[in-house]
């Protein structure tokens, strides 16, 4: 159990049997009775924002959450496949439930994935992965327009901009965050 004094950025706690991270909090005490917690909570589930008022001093339940190392398998034509690396069970999550990050991930690479209940949630990635570039258009010689861009479908099936010098075969690095270019390999 989580008490109020616990609450911090990025806590996930369980109310009415659902997860929620807490993206805000603030405490503050109001003229007459106690003091109390504002809080806007993010639904594992769904992604939703909901705003939650606590009063000073109540219990949260904390959520039956795990994190595991597991290594990417393969992707299916719309699912993808994990296999956890203590127990070597595979386990298929759909595309839906990757939340977009699926397009950063290569064949064999580990990372951590955030169970709950035994159930899939999400997935940590790095902050940067490199990528093939897949297919773009040919750049042409002479053309060095400071911040020209062009798009690039990468070896996942992700599509970023890249600078117009960027060619087919070349290995970029790319940011998971905001799915923006940052260099060549």
């Amino acid at each position: 159990m989580f008490s109020t004094t616990d609450f911090r950025r990025g806590l996930k706690i369980e109310i009415d049997k659902t997860p929620y991270e807490i993206v805000e909090f603030l405490h503050f005490k109001p003229g007459k009775g106690g003091a109390m917690v504002r809080t806007k909570l993010r639904n594992l589930l769904t992604g939703r924002i909901t705003d939650n008022t606590f009063r000073s001093g109540e219990k949260v339940k904390k959520p039956d959450m795990e994190t595991r190392m597991m290594q990417f398998l393969y992707r299916d034509a719309e699912s993808y496949v994990f296999m956890d690396m203590t127990t070597y069970e595979q386990v298929e999550v759909s595309g839906d439930q990757t939340g977009g990050k699926g397009g950063y991930l290569q064949d064999g690479h580990e990372i951590k994935v955030l169970l709950y209940n035994g159930r899939f949630m999400d997935m940590d990635l790095p902050a940067a992965v490199v990528l093939e570039v897949a297919e773009t258009d040919p750049g042409v010689k002479g053309d060095t327009v400071s911040g020209a861009t062009k798009p690039a479908r990468l070896s996942t099936g992700l599509t970023v901009t890249v600078p117009l010098f960027v060619d087919v075969g070349d290995r970029i690095k790319v940011d998971t965050r905001s799915a923006e270019y940052i260099g060549r390999e």
